[in-house]
């Protein structure tokens, strides 16, 4: 779905990719760090006024992580 939610878990496990230098929190698509959690947020969510389309990224992540999951579900032995 387009409407996906974006959440804080979403966007702590996608950052858990890259290793950020110093401190802060990096935006999975731009690459941008950022000070606090808040404000990687917030960046997400108005990436687009800024000429970015994190948001659009973090989307679609999050739709392959739960197609992903279904099919894990499905395959997963039932006792």
């Amino acid at each position: 779905s387009c409407r996906t939610s974006i959440t804080v878990r979403d966007i702590l496990a996608a950052s858990q990719w890259q290793p950020v230098p110093r401190r802060g929190y990096q935006c999975a698509s731009c690459c941008r760090v950022f000070p606090t959690l808040w404000s990687v947020t917030t960046h997400i969510q108005h990436s687009s006024q800024e000429g970015y389309s994190c948001k659009v990224y973090y989307r679609r992540l999050k739709a392959l992580w739960e197609k992903e999951h279904k099919e894990q579900e499905a395959a997963a032995p039932r006792v």
